[in-house]
């Protein structure tokens, strides 16, 4: 086992077990990390039971899967908009104060909605305009807080496992949520989870302030004489040009597309495929968070980055197949099941994605692809979204989940093709060995 004294761990020798454990959280050795890691978990729960509660209650004054499907397109679109601006501003500032700055912001936006909502004057379009707003901060905080990993991690090899263990931890809060959002919505209203979460940001404020981060921006006079056009060019033409990080980038985008629409219309599963309330909701929502804890703990005990394009594929299939047994599940209990198959694979793909970039890409340009995967990730969720309405509402929400399942199976045999096509043509350099290792292993 391990004890904290000080600022630095200390390791009893015990059983095996002890030893593996401290190897799956390696990465909260660093107490730079350590603080971001549980300010930013506290924080996630309040998110997690916002973001919940926002599909709820549009579903509960719109009554349509269409105005589902809009409100979350109107999520996310200002990602699809400035997440490349997004990502050169996290190369070229602090990303310490960029995170600082949208943390608050997002405080502020989640304290409108409260105010909205516990006043009882909260229509659709109030929701759809702050929902916007959030996803215009979003498209700032999401290049920074992922670059901003590198930052508080010493050591480059726990850099794996930090994005590993983040990815617990935002699908920890996944479960726990969404789970607490059911139970308050149930008992006192959806304003009070609004207002949980506006309150929950002050974890990662103080976290953030707290820490004692050593860091130098890129930001000198070379720099202020470049365009941010001809830097913006300049991370497309990487992205564009390095086999691997395009392959990656454009099945992350593929699998947002066709493989996340469900959760827009898991309200509507709740309400009219199991006949429940938001406390069913709650339980779907987080039994993917259980699966997603399932995979993420999987990829943090992970001692090295081999055959993630392997481990990709193979969670690719799963994932579909799993969706379109769930698309026609009327037991509640086996839906529940299945969606922690969905949520197991989902984060398999999703951060093993990022794992990739992050290993691959040099720290001058990292914020810059980061923002290419957020692009891919959250700005494509607006096309996402909008297509989960559409179909929901012409074709119902379980033929619409259906089709997603079979295109995701299909995306992942295409991307198996694509990688195996440019491992073939890659030259014989140090390089060429660590996208080897990283791809088949």
């Amino acid at each position: 086992m391990w004890l904290y004294i000080g600022r630095k761990f200390s390791t009893i020798r015990k059983p095996m077990a002890n030893s593996n454990l401290l190897s799956t959280i390696r990465s909260l050795k660093n107490r730079n990390y350590r603080l971001f890691f549980f300010g930013n978990g506290l924080s996630l729960i309040g998110t997690w039971m916002q973001s919940v509660t926002v599909g709820w209650l549009v579903y509960k004054l719109s009554n349509s899967s269409y105005i589902l499907g809009v409100a979350g397109a109107l999520g996310t679109l200002p990602v699809m908009l400035f997440s490349l601006f997004g990502g050169y501003v996290a190369d070229r500032a602090n990303r310490f104060r960029i995170l600082l700055i949208t943390q608050s912001f997002a405080m502020v936006q989640a304290f409108l909605l409260a105010i909205l909502t516990l006043t009882g004057i909260v229509r659709v379009s109030h929701i759809l305009v702050l929902s916007f707003v959030l996803g215009a901060i979003n498209a700032f905080d999401i290049p920074a807080r992922q670059s901003f990993v590198v930052n508080v991690v010493e050591k480059k090899e726990d850099l794996p496992n930090a994005i590993a263990l983040n990815s617990f931890l935002a699908n920890g809060t996944k479960l726990i949520g969404p789970s607490l959002a059911g139970i308050f919505i149930a008992a006192v209203g959806e304003g009070i989870c609004f207002l949980i979460n506006a309150i929950s940001y002050t974890a990662v404020i103080a976290a953030l302030l707290m820490m004692n981060v050593s860091y130098t921006t890129t930001n000198n006079s070379n720099m202020d004489r470049e365009s941010i056009v001809k830097k913006l060019r300049e991370g497309i033409g990487y992205v564009k040009n390095f086999t691997p990080i395009r392959t990656v980038v454009l099945y992350v985008a593929y699998f947002s597309i066709f493989g996340m629409f469900y959760g827009v219309l898991m309200p509507v599963f709740a309400k009219e495929i199991f006949h429940g309330d938001a406390i069913t909701l709650g339980f779907l929502v987080g039994s993917g968070g259980v699966g997603a804890i399932i995979g993420a703990i999987y990829l943090a005990s992970r001692p090295v980055h081999k055959g993630l394009g392997k481990l990709i594929h193979t969670a690719g299939i799963f994932f579909g197949i799993a969706l379109i047994l769930f698309s026609y599940c009327r037991n509640l209990w086996v839906g529940l099941v299945l969606l922690v198959i969905v949520g197991t694979c989902m984060v398999l793909q999703l951060v093993t994605a990022n794992i990739i970039l992050q290993t691959l890409v040099p720290d001058e340009k990292r914020g810059r692809v980061m923002s290419f995967h957020t692009l891919a990730f959250t700005g494509t969720q607006p096309i996402s979204s909008y297509i989960a309405g559409v179909l929901g509402n012409a074709i119902g929400v379980q033929k619409a989940s259906l089709i997603g399942g079979i295109l995701c199976i299909a995306g992942s045999i295409v991307f198996r093709k694509q990688y195996l096509s440019f491992l073939k043509n890659l030259q014989k350099t140090e390089q060429c060995n660590l996208i080897n290792r990283i791809f088949i292993g």
